[in-house]
């Protein structure tokens, strides 16, 4: 996921993005442990995206408090 994309998002959009990539970051992390993590690459790219709906919802939330 690009930060275009996720600039392009409302700020309802990138809270439910950040919340549904937090719930999959944790799936992964329970799939990894139990052993049935097929690609253990998705789990810094999604800790990646993760980094980069806070960074946009931190540069909204600043926008919007000015």
């Amino acid at each position: 996921m690009k930060a275009k994309e996720i600039r392009a998002m409302t700020m309802e959009e990138t809270e439910a993005k950040l919340k549904d990539l937090t719930v999959e970051l944790f799936n992964l992390r329970f799939q990894h442990a139990t052993g049935q993590l097929e690609n253990p690459m998705k789990i810094p790219q999604t800790k990646k995206d993760i980094a980069r709906v806070k960074t946009v919802l931190n540069e909204k939330s600043k926008e919007s408090g000015e």
